[in-house]
């Protein structure tokens, strides 16, 4: 990789192809130069000795014309060839790269860009992570197909929902994660609120289902000087008490546990009941209290 860096530094960036061309014309008119200072090094001792069969200067005008038609046009041929070839390189090596920080299904970045993004965090932001509810549902009763036109369909949404400073990945499964920019917090809030209710009122259509969908949040804030493994694992605790609470919802991390389950249990005018990881005992688990 450093070898790399080097060369694109020194002999310019070969994605583009008008640095092809500039560079063989470098090194046509470098061999032209250098062709020229050897012959004013060698040919005037063969001169002065009278080894040469013509003058010096009638020497020196044809080693000049020489170099110019073959040394100079065959170096410049050469450099185009390996120009050409680092062109290719550099472009299979720009998707190889893409491939690699780009999740298949959904197009967006994987975790592995993901936590590259988040480390470089230094501004005020907010850490997001999306997850599908009872996703596993969906797959046992519309089929994996559908499931995957889902993953995509959400994937499309937050894409276009986030500015071009905001960074959008599939962690994994039905996993996604943002980091937020650009917007002060409370408007962060609502944007992701916003998400989340253009999500649950837009059913997925595949394979002639509709899918009805809906998806929870935890937001954790991203705060100069604060431990990015601590703003993740706070963001989703925050998920979990989203979905402890009833799904279909966003907890930001700082929603106290009673305050959560005290807007909930107000919603619904009774205590909730849920399947296994919903309910006061799910939430219990997830602040550990």
């Amino acid at each position: 990789m450093k070898n790399w860096m080097m060369l694109q530094m020194g002999l310019g960036n070969f994605q583009h192809r008008g640095t092809i061309f500039s560079f063989a014309l470098k090194m046509s008119f470098s061999a032209i130069i250098l062709s020229a200072v050897i012959m004013l090094i060698v040919l005037p001792p063969l001169s002065f000795f009278d080894l040469l069969p013509l003058s010096l200067a009638h020497s020196l005008s044809l080693g000049i014309v020489f170099s110019w038609l073959f040394g100079g046009a065959a170096c410049g041929l050469l450099s185009l060839i390996a120009g050409f070839a680092l062109h290719h390189l550099t472009i299979s090596r720009a998707e190889f790269e893409k491939l690699s920080r780009t999740d298949m299904l959904s197009g967006l970045l994987n975790r592995r860009a993901f936590t590259e993004a988040l480390a470089t965090v230094e501004a005020d932001a907010s850490l997001v992570i999306f997850d599908v509810d009872r996703f596993k549902a969906i797959n046992d009763r519309f089929g994996h197909a559908c499931g995957d036109a889902v993953i995509i369909a959400i994937s499309a949404i937050l894409a276009t929902a986030f500015n071009d400073s905001s960074v959008v990945a599939r962690l994994g499964g039905e996993e996604f994660g943002v980091i937020v920019t650009g917007f002060p917090l409370a408007a962060r809030l609502e944007r992701v609120e916003q998400v989340k209710t253009q999500i649950a009122c837009q059913p997925i259509t595949a394979d002639g289902c509709t899918v009805p969908i809906t998806i929870s949040a935890g937001i954790a804030d991203l705060e100069p000087g604060r431990n990015k493994e601590a703003v993740y694992a706070s963001a989703d605790k925050a998920l979990y008490l989203a979905k402890a609470l009833g799904r279909n919802r966003v907890v930001h991390e700082s929603e106290g546990l009673h305050h959560a389950w005290h807007s909930r249990l107000v919603e619904n005018g009774l205590a909730v009941q849920g399947d296994d990881d919903t309910g006061y005992d799910g939430a219990q688990r997830a602040y550990g209290i």
